[in-house]
């Protein structure tokens, strides 16, 4: 953690970034008169999309799958 005043931070924000996109640094903490106002941190690393099914890989789609798609469009009162 880097504890820096308000001023200096604006002079040099850039290298701060710079400081935490690097790794070098987890976090800065930026004061005004001594008490805490902001923090800096790198965003959180990118989720992972989950893939929602349990059945994956157990089934196999069979070839005619849409072939009732305008009848049951038809039930639904909707033009195909």
């Amino acid at each position: 953690m880097v504890q820096v005043d308000l001023t200096e931070a604006q002079a040099t924000l850039d290298k701060l970034v710079q400081a935490l996109s690097a790794g070098e640094v987890n976090e800065v903490i930026i004061v005004r008169d001594g008490a805490p106002v902001a923090r800096l941190v790198p965003p959180p690393p990118p989720r992972k999309p989950v893939r929602i099914g349990v059945a994956k890989g157990q089934f196999e789609v069979p070839e005619d799958i849409d072939g009732a798609n305008e009848e049951i469009a038809k039930l639904f009162g909707v033009e195909p």
